[in-house]
């Protein structure tokens, strides 16, 4: 009969008594399966950082680890585990957890998906204000520390008084990060262009990136703020998500577009300072995290928020031990290994995303 409902068609579910029964239990259903593949990611980058510490110049044994993280072991291996591999590998996971938040956060405000540290200028704000900072002060770590956060917090707010004065569109944005970009990678070039050879060398290998010159104090900050800043993150998932829509949506749906917007820039943009002032440039991880995670997950940010913490965590070991196996000493920068692995992926992606 005409207008009579078949509680055996497609979406239905009789058990529920209504048609947004299915569709509830298919959501719930793929929320399960989603949350056990990132508990499998997260059991994978603990067993590779058990690995990672493990691995070097100095192999120890993974039962030695397992005993030396518990206190049971100390002498030359409990140092080197303790001191020196356990702190680089807890910085590459909280390195690539804040940028690849950072990146997620960018693309998703500014409605972009190219937004990262590196196109809206903050990684090449830091590198001038180290480069600066090793020129005119010395190689001093306070100096270069500091100098390099107030470098990547000062691209971050010439961009904001920008968009606040002329109303700048998301696309203006990141071209006015773009601009930025190239305005202070010139300025870098020049001084660099009047250092001394020693000079020039500590600028250089500090713009690599390396996630082995932090200590515990820097890794607890950058832990903090990116722990602040996730749990913001998570608690504006929605008005995220309908940002995603377009402008005119969210508003719609009552998000205020504008203070979002700008709260989010300068929360990450912390996040993205902290990691490069603490670790140098580290590209790519910021940018390609995100986006692999939208891949798995898809655009809801109540689950793609932490799939990117994880993903970016997980890339940044993996890029770090790598680099560590090939010379054995972790003399290989890890922001190398980033641009290596992260430009063909990067590619890839946008052959998927555009065919």
């Amino acid at each position: 009969m005409a207008g009579e409902i078949k509680f055996d068609e497609p979406g239905l579910n009789p058990r529920a008594g209504n048609p947004s029964g299915g569709i509830v239990e298919t959501y719930l259903s793929g929320t399960r399966q989603k949350m056990l593949l990132l508990l499998a990611l997260t059991g994978l980058m603990g067993g590779i950082a058990v690995y990672s510490i493990a691995m070097g110049a100095y192999a120890i044994p993974l039962w030695d680890v397992l005993a030396a993280l518990s206190g049971k072991i100390t002498g030359p291996a409990g140092v080197v585990i303790t001191s020196i591999r356990l702190p680089r590998v807890v910085a590459a996971m909280v390195c690539g957890w804040g940028l690849s938040v950072s990146g997620l956060c960018l693309q998703s405000v500014l409605k972009n998906p190219l937004g990262s540290p590196a196109t809206l200028g903050i990684s090449q704000g830091a590198a001038f204000g180290a480069a600066l900072s090793i020129v005119v002060f010395g190689a001093k770590l306070f100096s270069v520390t500091t100098f390099a956060f107030a470098g990547a917090m000062g691209a971050m707010f010439i961009i904001l008084i920008l968009a606040g004065i002329k109303r700048l569109a998301p696309e203006a944005v990141i071209l006015t990060g773009v601009a930025l970009s190239a305005l202070f990678s010139s300025a870098t070039a020049l001084i660099q262009y009047l250092a001394t050879e020693i000079q020039l060398a500590i600028v250089i290998f500090w713009t690599f990136g390396d996630v082995g010159r932090s200590n515990w104090r820097e890794i607890l900050i950058l832990s903090g703020v990116t722990a602040a800043v996730t749990l913001y993150l998570m608690a504006r998932r929605w008005d995220l998500n309908a940002m995603m829509l377009g402008e005119d949506n969210a508003k719609g749906l009552g998000v205020n577009v504008e203070r979002t917007r700008i709260i989010s820039l300068l929360a990450v943009s912390l996040i993205c300072a902290l990691a490069t002032a603490f670790h140098g440039v580290i590209a790519f991880v910021g940018l390609i995290a995100p986006h692999i995670s939208r891949k798995l997950v898809g655009e809801d940010h109540g689950i793609l928020i932490p799939f990117s913490s994880v993903i970016g965590a997980l890339i940044l070991l993996c890029a770090d031990t790598l680099g560590r196996v090939i010379l054995g000493s972790g003399a290989l920068p890890v922001g190398i290994i980033t641009s290596f692995l992260g430009a063909p992926m990067f590619l890839y992606l946008l052959i998927r995303r555009h065919p």
